[in-house]
């Protein structure tokens, strides 16, 4: 026990003396090697001292790293104005860190602060700090200016008809995307640092007259919850603040593009954004949205609804045509016409193996297929996918390891769960399992699997909002934006539940009394 407690004290004695340490003083050159010391082996780190003209010359050093900072702004902005400054006494009754701010020094951020651990912060992103001899307090000046990606269109949702603009790894470019799209003053942008050693800058981003206030709440609560020693991309805060962490299906869903973002925060709902990656996280996020592309209400509303129905039924097809073809050829013989069961029949005479591991295998051969096209380099990927596919099934048939049907049913499976890219990890998730299904009971098994699938999906929730929102209800208000694309001049309302608050999108809903 006197050993515990010895150990407790050393550690507490040494954390105290740490804290001691990392405290400014007014000796500019003590602060000069804190400063050095805190940033030991760390060449990227420049420390440039200087001095101003007149009769009081004051000692001035400014930290900055490389790299990170725009040297023209520090040049010319900085170092320049504050040499040709000539201190005299008016200026000490002003007040030198105000006079500095207030007359000196040209930036459009400066901000006085004494916190060591902030001051730290600011250097390793981007921010250069001004020590001042005789001063305990620090100036933090704005001289951003590392490289970024140039706005292009995302390659993961190319459209034919749309903004052509795609986010970028810079929050700041992000943020005046959505700000040029939503020019209100009711647009909130709330700023937090996650991640212990990253310090992951994290906006987010909501309407306040649309957005429901718990929700709001809710997802501050999740982030302050949130222990993680680094941040790299909005995935690893969707999978710690997701619900039901354990399901197949995203209840956080994620875009590239700024007028998709504007476009949902336009309906309730709130946005996520992580310095360092061009994809932002959306919520609530619902069933339907899978099945939703910004291009859809673009386009003619009619033709918006058919690309919609493709859709869905894509989902149906790439899910079940192994398990129902499995369970056809195997259990249910006689619901197949006779023409086609001898057609069936006869490709498959000389194949060795039985229906449903001929089809483990061919699918999953595809999907290694699809994951090198997607590894490799766009040029080579494609090759790759079009010629492997081509190739290994056109041998297979022809070594009789595998039927000719069964390449068809894979080809057919693999191309409809492209019509779904965000949904493709679910997808094989649930074809395999309604596969193992019905390679056990035939159709039973499927119809069980069909029936426990849309049990699971009842009973999830995206941040209280039920997952199947404007699906299960039989009403006309709530189905204008699903299956179907309602014309503009119909859609009245925003999604319930989401925007609360103020659920009318036109001005004259109510007067009409169309609900």
């Amino acid at each position: 026990m006197i050993k515990l407690f010895d150990k407790f004290r050393r550690l507490l004695f040494r954390e105290n003396v740490k804290k001691e340490e990392l405290k400014l003083e007014k000796s500019l050159s003590k602060n000069i090697a804190l400063f050095k010391k805190v940033f030991e082996d760390d060449e990227s780190i420049i420390f440039r001292e200087f001095e101003s003209k007149g009769e009081n010359e004051i000692k001035f050093c400014i930290i900055f790293a490389d790299e990170m900072v725009n040297k023209e702004i520090i040049n010319e902005n900085i170092i320049k104005p504050i040499i040709e400054c000539k201190v005299d006494e008016s200026i000490f009754e002003f007040g030198l860190l105000d006079y500095l701010m207030n007359k000196v020094i040209i930036s459009g951020e400066v901000k006085r602060v004494k916190d060591i651990d902030e001051l730290i912060g600011s250097i390793l992103y981007g921010a250069t700090i001004l020590l001042v001899n005789d001063l305990e307090e620090v100036l933090v000046i704005d001289t951003k200016g590392w490289e970024v990606r140039s706005v292009s269109e995302p390659l993961s949702e190319s459209v034919v008809r749309g903004p052509r603009e795609g986010f970028t790894e810079s929050i700041k470019i992000n943020l005046s995307l959505i700000r040029r799209r939503v020019r209100s003053n009711k647009l909130k942008f709330q700023f937090k640092e996650i991640g212990l050693r990253t310090k992951t800058r994290v906006c987010v981003c909501y309407i306040e007259d649309l957005a429901n206030e718990k929700i709001v709440k809710e997802v501050f609560a999740r982030l302050e919850k949130i222990e993680i020693d680094g941040v790299l991309e909005t995935g690893y805060i969707e999978e710690l603040i997701r619900d039901s962490p354990f399901s197949p299906f995203n209840t956080i869903g994620y875009t590239e593009r700024p007028d998709v973002v504007a476009a949902k925060l336009l309906e309730g709902r709130i946005a996520i954004l992580c310095d360092g990656t061009p994809f932002v996280s959306t919520l609530p996020y619902l069933f339907i949205e899978y099945f939703q592309a910004s291009e859809d209400y673009y386009n003619n509303y009619i033709f918006a609804t058919i690309n919609r129905s493709i859709r869905i039924i894509g989902f149906f097809l790439s899910t079940s045509v192994p398990a129902i073809y499995v369970a056809l050829t195997t259990y249910h013989q006689e619901m197949i016409p006779t023409p086609l069961l001898l057609s069936i029949s006869a490709a498959r005479e000389g194949v060795p193996l039985p229906t449903v591991i001929e089809a483990m295998i061919m699918l999953f051969t595809f999907e290694i297929i699809r994951e090198a096209g997607v590894r490799l380099p766009a040029a080579i990927g494609q090759a790759v996918s079009i010629v492997g596919a081509l190739v290994l099934g056109q041998a297979a048939v022809a070594a009789r390891l595998i039927s000719a049907p069964m390449v068809i049913v894979t080809a057919l499976t693999g191309i409809s769960s492209f019509l779904t890219p965000q949904m493709i990890e679910t997808l094989i998730l649930i074809r395999f399992i309604l596969l193992a299904l019905s390679s056990f009971l035939g159709l039973y098994g499927y119809i069980f699997g069909i029936i426990g699938i849309f049990i699971h999906l009842m009973s999830l929730r995206s941040f209280g909002v039920p997952y199947m929102l404007n699906v299960s209800p039989i009403n006309k208000q709530d189905v204008k934006d699903t299956a179907i694309r309602a014309p503009w001049w119909y859609m009245y309302y925003r999604p319930k539940l989401i925007a609360d608050r103020n659920s009318v999108r036109k001005a004259d809903a109510n007067r009409r009394g169309r609900r």
